[in-house]
């Protein structure tokens, strides 16, 4: 991993980095490498002086210390993580937002403890319909005035779900301080942003949560300001991307491993296939990880660049219902969930016929 960096995407008004889509030795992103997506500057927390706070329509208003999570029984998921505006500078008519890559996508090990444990404990009213989270991190927004907190909801069933974790660990390693320390929720096969850091408040609800980050941003827009019609992210959709060889390389006449990612979020990767030219002819890859829930995939399909020229590659994964990606994602708006069949264009070049020109 030397000299392999995050990717800046914008440092103000916050900071959001990508992670440098590379084939791994593992599926493991390493944290140093995990991509950062930010709303507002980092908080500043005393973790002695912290607390997790359950409340609303609970029966036992309750709080818990950093210790105390820590001491509870704790549970690992592996889960990949990705923006919802991942890919969204591939959009051919450009969207607002951070102008994310291919990069905003990541893949860990989360330990901590069952969201469905605290809540217990707490003893969530009959009425709930939903729970809220609200992280540290605040600040101004352009729409609104005063300051303003990220908050997002879960429905109850997604919230009790056994998957769905307060993790306190990332890769073995305590949360850094850019992933959410002391606290963050993790909620596997969701769009990240539901996954909330620097957590410190939970509120059981009885009515759907119109909070900002839940009904004006991170929702479909099919028309801009159509926010009667909009619909919140949740789950993840079937995707891919080719990691090597990347847009407009160059390579020699011979034999070349293409590499990739692939992910379902709560379903499973059934196969992956790969196109060298543009679509008209497709073949299955070799899928190199388990299949793990929530967890992203590599692969990589062996090509015999017998003749020079243009190529453009693409890449299709299916997921266990048999939905692939499209050819284009629909577009939105604001940019989220470009899922479309990812393409790269390279050039073969035969190093013998350039030698003997320039001899």
């Amino acid at each position: 991993m030397r000299d392999i960096h995050l990717i800046p995407v914008s440092y103000y008004p916050s900071e959001n980095l990508e992670f440098p889509l590379i084939t791994a030795p593992q599926t493991i992103t390493p944290n140093e490498l995990f991509y950062v997506r930010n709303h507002f500057d980092y908080p500043k927390v005393d973790v002695d002086a912290w607390t997790l706070s359950i409340e609303g329509s609970v029966n036992r208003p309750i709080q818990f210390a950093y210790q105390h999570l820590k001491s509870m029984n704790t549970v690992t998921v592996p889960a990949t993580l990705e923006c919802a505006g991942n890919k969204r500078s591939l959009f051919e008519k450009k969207a607002q937002g951070n102008q994310f890559g291919l990069g905003a996508i990541s893949h860990a090990e989360w330990t901590g403890v069952r969201l469905r444990d605290v809540l217990e404990q707490a003893g969530v009213s009959p009425n709930a319909k939903e729970i809220v989270f609200e992280g540290l991190d605040s600040g101004q927004r352009n729409d609104m005035d005063g300051r303003v907190f990220f908050e997002r909801s879960l429905p109850l069933e997604k919230a009790l779900h056994p998957d769905t974790l307060l993790a306190l660990e990332m890769n073995g390693e305590p949360l850094s301080d850019k992933h959410g320390f002391p606290l963050r929720l993790v909620v596997p096969g969701f769009y990240a942003v539901a996954s909330v850091k620097w957590l410190h408040r939970i509120r059981a609800v009885d009515q759907p949560f119109k909070g900002p980050f839940q009904s004006i941003d991170y929702v479909i827009l099919n028309k801009p300001n159509d926010y009667k019609h909009a619909k919140p992210l949740s789950s993840v959709l079937i995707n891919s991307s080719i990691a090597s060889p990347t847009e407009e390389e160059e390579l020699a006449v011979g034999t070349h491993v293409i590499y990739g990612y692939a992910w379902a979020g709560e379903q499973s990767i059934w196969k992956v296939e790969v196109s060298m030219d543009n679509g008209k002819h497709w073949a299955d890859a070799n899928i190199l990880d388990p299949d793990v829930p929530y967890s992203w995939r590599r692969w990589s399909f062996d090509w015999n660049a017998d003749k020079p020229g243009p190529y453009t590659i693409m890449s299709k994964a299916t997921n266990d219902r048999g939905e692939a990606q499209p050819l284009k994602a629909k577009w939105n708006a604001k940019g989220y969930q470009n899922n479309s069949i990812h393409a790269v264009n390279v050039h073969v070049i035969d190093r013998k016929l350039v030698q003997n020109v320039l001899h």
